[in-house]
């Protein structure tokens, strides 16, 4: 059995293109500049035909068993690398190393397409009222709605629905097997596989003689440059859009509800779930397993710390964690004062233990 490549990075880049691209400077001017990398990798794993990047003093014994063609670092850890490895300078290594990995794999950017063919598959089903515009390829088994229009360059994978009248942008990536319905698409936005947006929300008016389900006759908008995990869930609005803003990216199995407005280029982490009518402003930040109660608003700039638990409004530029949440210097306190007092009741305990033994001699 061939082991496969599943990313293949062409040419790869010269020292000298690597410079252009990021700023780097060769760390010694006679290194040669016409050497080529083909990949990226870990600078514990890296080969000679690898780049890899060295920003961390914790990792230095790494660095200094390297096997890296070339390595981004900073000036003051390039004295840690072995003479064999080509060192460019770059005032952010992490940053510049990405734009490479980027130039290098423009092909791991993006779901990348389960057949070799071009266009629409044969196989996939397209409404004669739905409007697909040039360079648009749809994989097999996928359903395109009637009324649907879809932007040039984008592509829809196997097995995914799009749905009646849904408007899609340019340049987008619909990976395979995504329901996507009730929903207005931005351009150059990816949504990977099995993650399902338009659906219901979840709203019922309860009662003691059982629970009457409310109209969702809401839309989902979700604008420019964003990007949603897979598994994600996105539901339309229920009297007024869901809307998800620009550059925005949403990790894998996040559950976001009906009504919900997320400000542009915020980060939501994996298994985070947003209530009903939740507003966040631009570049909030939800670490992993955050849940937010509905109604309540997140101030542009906040950040919140993985698994809390928001129930009240968060100011503008916050850093709260906690169940529930509050300032991270509170909730700092907090813990440490706990610590304290389940350290003094263990002591009390073993002293308690320690004179009952006494008195039993």
């Amino acid at each position: 059995m061939t082991e496969p490549q599943f990313f293949t990075p062409g040419q790869g880049l010269t020292v000298r293109e690597m410079c252009a691209l990021t700023g780097a400077e060769l760390a010694e001017a006679g290194a040669a500049s016409e050497a080529r990398i083909s990949s990226v990798a870990a600078l514990d794993s890296a080969g000679p035909q690898d780049l890899a990047f060295f920003d961390n003093n914790r990792y230095r014994d790494h660095a200094g068993i390297t096997q890296a063609g070339v390595c981004l670092t900073s000036r003051r850890l390039r004295p840690l690398l072995p003479s064999t490895t080509i060192a460019l300078v770059a005032r952010d290594p992490y940053r510049a190393f990405v734009a490479v990995a980027r130039a290098l794999h423009e092909d791991a950017l993006r779901p990348l397409p389960l057949s070799s063919s071009k266009g629409v598959s044969p196989e996939a089903y397209v409404d004669p009222a739905a409007r697909l515009e040039a360079d648009v390829r749809v994989e097999p088994k996928a359903v395109i709605g009637a009324g649907a229009e879809i932007g040039a360059g984008t592509v829809i994978g196997a097995g995914t629905v799009i749905g009646p009248q849904v408007r899609i942008g340019r340049q987008c990536t619909i990976g395979s097997h995504v329901t996507l319905v009730h929903a207005l698409v931005g351009d150059r936005v990816i949504i990977h596989p099995g993650t399902q947006i338009g659906q219901d929300g979840f709203g019922y008016a309860m009662g003691p003689k059982g629970h009457v389900k409310v109209p969702q006759i809401g839309r989902v908008i979700i604008q420019n440059d964003v990007e949603i995990g897979a598994g994600a869930t996105v539901d339309r609005g229920a009297n007024r859009d869901t809307v998800i803003g620009e550059g925005t990216k949403i990790d894998n199995l996040v559950q976001v509800g009906h009504n919900v407005t997320i400000g542009r280029h915020c980060v939501i982490v994996a298994q985070t779930g947003i209530s009903g009518s939740v507003t966040l402003g631009d570049y909030v930040v939800l670490g992993a397993r955050v849940g937010i109660n509905n109604h309540a608003n997140v101030g542009e700039g906040a950040q919140i710390a993985a698994v809390s638990v928001i129930k009240d409004d968060v100011p503008a530029g916050a850093r709260w964690g906690g169940i529930p949440a509050k300032p991270a210097k509170l909730w700092f306190r907090e813990m440490i004062a706990l610590e304290r007092l389940a350290s003094k009741g263990a002591a009390r305990a073993d002293s308690r233990t320690e004179q009952a033994g006494d008195d039993d001699e």
